[in-house]
């Protein structure tokens, strides 16, 4: 840790999903536009060690780090909004807490001595907070968790506890909570603010700053009354407005002077904020000269959490073309192959996304197949690669009971399978795959290098021929069917340097049909949208242009 790193916590009242994740990702935002150096971090107060093997319909999407890292979906939020590079020293969880401090305690590190949540467990979180810190001038440290909730006690003594350990000059506490506007009343309530602060202070915490969530900016007089009843001055009452673009958020925290508040309480001197490229951003989302229809065929369409990075990803495309992004999402299970033409109507390119499980697999092949078949610009990641290739070794091929031995261990053509060994570009080793291990120990995890081929859709986007990317994924392309497939009319555009692992194919005689092994929209950013999905909607722009001009001929007709 810098001798001058200075830390920022934020904490949350009353219920979840108020938006501590974006909230922390903005004053990372606002910190940068300054000419701060920041990172984040994510404390998770639940027992599992990563959500790795979590359901995304109870968690949401599993975001993969540079370094393979398995980790909330907010760290996405913190790398689309920031520089900041992430990695396995920014996301704990009680589980990986306890774990460490076990592990100590079987090793004889303890002396023998009796183990308890203080000060050992205390003291390993506050560890795991100095590991993020890496000489950064701010580090923004989210709380998971509401403010109550028994399992997030051991987290907040141990920040209530870093105040003491590196000085109250180097420590900020932000505390997001609810002020709602109760529609037969006419009026907002600060009373759920006003007991989860006292909540807060009964631990030992005071919070210096409070952001309000609400849906309309709080008048003068409510900031005072909440200024008064919850100890803090009156410009330190922020409001967390609702707002129509997740972008829009750094711009109204600015509004409401909240990064001069954290500069003065912090004694930092900076630069004024530079905020031009977030109000061209919000301005291209409020007002984009195109609309495009992108039809997402998944499993997990219920909660589109499970899809956070990906959506962001596809609205970041949508900017880059100067086009409104909307999505419709299509419950793969439902997908069959007379309902394809109805379920599918109005899409101008289809999306299949990653995902686990034989649930819903039949369906994403038939959508590959529509997609193929009516020349709809087609984007397969992860899973949606493995199910163009299925689909194609099928009815192209001509091998009819092709499958991926996932999904089915007889399969006479296992056009995708469980490869047990590889070379490892990263380390220059051969790794090996242990079957009988936890699930959490046997993908493919990280960033790894593409060697992409030219005069293809691949590099087209990306401009040249080495990329990286970040997989989390078991299964791959089997090489035994490269001929086969590839005499057929397959393209395969981009393939680890050595040759033997596949990552992206391609269908010729397609406007544009592109399936990835790995997953871009982790590397997709608002102001740098990712090259693939730049180049997925421009293709469905001109998709959908083609088949207006199409329609206006048949009515002239």
């Amino acid at each position: 840790m810098a001798d001058n790193t200075k830390f920022i916590f934020v904490t949350g009242g009353v219920l979840s999903s108020l938006g501590k994740g974006l909230a922390s990702a903005a004053i990372g935002a606002l910190l940068e536009s300054r000419g701060l150096t920041v990172t984040l971090q994510k404390l998770d107060p639940y027992i599992n060690v990563d959500p790795g093997t979590m359901n995304p319909f109870q968690h949401g999407e599993v975001f993969v780090t540079d370094d393979g890292s398995e980790t909330d979906l907010d760290l996405g939020h913190y790398e689309r909004f920031t520089h900041a590079k992430l990695g396995r020293n920014n996301n704990f969880t009680t589980g990986k807490i306890y774990h460490s401090v076990i592990t100590k305690e079987r090793r004889g590190d303890y002396l023998g001595g009796t183990v308890q949540v203080i000060p050992h467990i205390t003291d390993e979180i506050k560890q795991s907070i100095h590991l993020a810190a890496n000489g950064v001038d701010i580090v923004i440290v989210e709380i998971g968790g509401t403010i109550g909730d028994i399992e997030s006690l051991p987290f907040q003594e141990a920040i209530r506890q870093f105040q003491t350990d590196v000085g109250k000059e180097n420590v900020l506490y932000i505390h997001l909570t609810l002020v709602p506007y109760i529609e037969t009343a006419g009026e907002v309530k600060t009373k759920p603010t006003q007991h989860s602060v006292k909540e807060l202070r009964s631990i030992g915490i005071q919070p210096d700053i409070l952001l309000c969530r609400t849906d309309r900016y709080l008048s003068k007089e409510i900031k005072s009354k909440i200024a008064l009843f919850c100890n803090v001055s009156i410009d330190a009452v922020v409001t967390a407005k609702d707002v129509e673009c997740i972008y829009e958020v750094p711009l109204v925290f600015h509004k409401e002077g909240l990064d001069s508040k954290i500069i003065e309480l912090l004694n930092i001197w900076t630069r004024a904020p530079r905020l031009e490229a977030w109000e061209e951003l919000v301005g291209k989302f409020q007002s984009p000269k195109h609309s495009v229809t992108i039809a997402i065929v998944g499993k997990y369409v219920d909660l589109t959490e499970s899809y956070k990075s990906l959506n962001e990803a596809l609205y970041h495309g949508g900017v880059g073309n100067d086009a409104r992004v909307k999505l419709t999402f299509v419950d793969s299970e439902k997908l069959e192959e007379d309902n394809c033409d109805d379920l599918l109507e109005g899409a101008d390119g289809i999306l299949v996304p990653g995902g686990f499980g034989t649930r819903g697999i039949e369906g994403k092949i038939y959508a590959a197949r529509y997609a193929r078949t009516n020349k709809i610009p087609y984007f397969g990641i992860c899973l949606g690669m493995q199910i163009a290739v299925i689909e194609f070794a099928r009815h192209v091929a001509g091998l009819t009971e092709a499958h991926s031995s996932e999904f089915n261990e007889l399969t006479p053509d296992p056009v995708i399978y469980l490869m047990l060994e590889w070379f490892d570009e990263r380390t220059g080793t051969t790794q090996r795959r242990d079957e009988s291990s936890d699930k959490g120990a046997t993908m493919r995890l990280g960033a790894y290098p593409c060697h992409l081929v030219k005069d293809t859709l691949a590099f087209r986007a990306y401009g040249k021929k080495e990329i990286s990317e970040r997989h989390r994924h078991r299964y791959e392309f089997n090489n035994d069917y490269t001929d086969r497939l590839t005499e057929s009319g397959l393209v395969i555009s981009g393939t680890s340097p050595n040759g033997d692992l596949v990552e992206i194919i391609e269908i010729k005689d397609h406007p544009w049909f592109l399936g990835c092994q790995f997953h871009p929209e982790f590397k997709s950013r608002p102001m740098d949208p990712h090259p693939l999905f730049r180049d997925f909607i421009e293709a469905a722009l001109s998709a959908k242009g083609r088949a207006q001009s199409a329609e206006r001929k048949g009515q002239s007709a």
